[in-house]
């Protein structure tokens, strides 16, 4: 009879699944996704784009690297999350936002948003959209107005943002072809709405995001904005104009589905897309200010939670008890 050897196990905590993507591979991942908005926004806005971008990311790995060592912290720039906080920043600005503005969002973003309450998957919203809320209360005239590059005249020409247009009640003047390919005016990473869904296209291959959000929150969007479309227009053409305008297509795929900030069980997921769609129509329609998807989001941030709690599935084989009306249950 053979002698069978005693075998060395390891007994620790779930979970006990291995994968090979890490934080960092995860977010070069989203930094790859991020190429084709860049490239699009380089030749509608000029050189500045990629200089704004460089400063805005090395702003949050500074600041990060700073905080973490002060705090006599483990360094955690390698993971890249800096590196996407700073890029998503100069994305939701302007292409002529100062220099100064951005480093003021990028502080924000790192310092109070994320590394005060934990560091990453501690923060409770998402850092690069509340820097941006700062600076839309803070510089309000600065953050809203938008530039599109004439290609012609290769020359910078200050217009309205289609958004404008469409808080007004009426239909942007640029057509939904050139909504979808960017030429328009707007913040410079989302304006094309084509180098968006290609980063999202990326990011669904590689597994990175789930396609629930996305697709319950820009389904919600044009579900409600063809139903209730404003001005007299043509609710097929007011609900696409909806659709390719603003912030909407970088909050859905790069914003909402963010990992610390978004539910992890499939029916929240959906409900957290479909309260982000609703809240997004609400402020475009009610709001102050023309764009509703920075605070859409931001306020769903803080109902993940609930979101995560109606959607855990019930135990296999487990009954639920009826309550009576003293409390008890039978």
């Amino acid at each position: 009879m053979k002698k069978i050897e005693p075998l060395n196990l390891t007994i620790s905590s779930s979970p006990h699944a291995h994968s090979s993507n890490s934080t960092a591979v995860i977010m070069r991942d989203v930094c790859i996704a991020l190429v084709p908005a860049l490239i699009a926004a380089i030749v509608l806005f000029g050189w500045r784009v990629l200089t704004l971008t460089a400063f805005s990311v090395a702003g949050c790995v500074f600041f990060e690297w700073g905080y973490r060592r002060m705090m006599k912290k483990d360094c955690t720039v390698g993971d890249w999350s800096a590196v996407v906080t700073g890029v998503l920043i100069a994305f939701v600005c302007p292409a002529n936002v100062p220099y100064w503005m951005i480093l003021i969002g990028d502080f924000f973003a790192i310092v109070v948003v994320k590394q005060l309450f934990g560091g990453i998957g501690m923060n409770i919203v998402n850092p690069a959209l509340a820097a941006r809320a700062l600076m839309m209360f803070s510089w309000t005239s600065a953050m809203t107005s938008g530039a599109y590059h004439e290609v012609k005249l290769l020359d910078a020409v200050s217009s309205a943002t289609p958004m404008e247009a469409l808080a007004a009640g009426s239909l942007p003047n640029c057509s939904v072809l050139e909504l979808f390919l960017g030429r328009c005016g707007g913040s410079l990473g989302e304006v094309s709405a084509a180098a968006l869904l290609v980063g999202g296209a990326y990011l669904l291959i590689r597994k990175v995001i789930s396609w629930r959000i996305p697709t319950a929150y820009l389904a919600s969007v044009a579900v409600l904005t063809m139903l209730f479309p404003r001005g007299g227009n043509d609710f097929f053409d007011w609900m696409l104009c909806q659709l390719l305008s603003g912030g909407l297509l970088l909050g859905a795929i790069f914003m909402a589905t963010d990992y610390t900030t978004s539910p992890v069980t499939h029916f929240g997921q959906l409900a957290y897309g479909v309260g982000c769609g609703v809240l997004t129509v609400l402020f475009r329609y009610f709001g102050a200010m023309p764009e509703g998807v920075t605070f859409a989001i931001l306020i769903m941030n803080c109902c993940v939670g609930f979101f995560d709690k109606m959607g855990i599935p019930a135990r296999f084989g487990a009954i639920k008890q009826k309550k009576k009306r003293g409390g008890e249950t039978e």
